[in-house]
């Protein structure tokens, strides 16, 4: 199975990939208009939020199989368009979940401490 990856992902994600058995063609720093040439043999591609993945995209892969979204949403994603191929859309919506709540408990402490108005103040001598 070859796997698409359209934007960067963590080297260890590579591969776990590559270790899956997975044939995975990095294309991060390609230009997104070469996308479609690149993705015909592909049966999956991931994505995270640089690359839509279009009609046109998905119309270029005639044996996609599935879309991964690595993120909460599927705003970058022809969902419909995808599930009228029978191609799968997945994405990771709790991924985030822990960085969220350390920068908001982060950004509450910030706040109560000042932290900005005293930086401000520290800089202005």
């Amino acid at each position: 199975m070859k796997v698409m990856v359209a934007d960067k992902i963590a080297a260890d994600g590579i591969k776990k990939l590559k270790d899956g058995g997975f044939e995975v063609l990095s294309v991060w720093d390609e230009p997104k208009e070469k996308l479609p040439e690149l993705i015909k043999d592909c049966d999956a591609l991931i994505v995270r939020s640089a690359t839509k993945a279009t009609k046109e995209l998905i119309d270029a892969a005639p044996g996609l199989k599935v879309i991964g979204r690595a993120g909460v949403g599927l705003d970058n994603v022809d969902a419909a368009h995808a599930k009228s191929k029978n191609i799968k859309v997945v994405n990771t919506p709790g991924a985030t979940s822990i960085s969220v709540a350390e920068l908001a408990v982060g950004l509450t402490l910030a706040v109560s401490r000042k932290v900005a108005f005293s930086d401000r103040g520290t800089r202005k001598g």
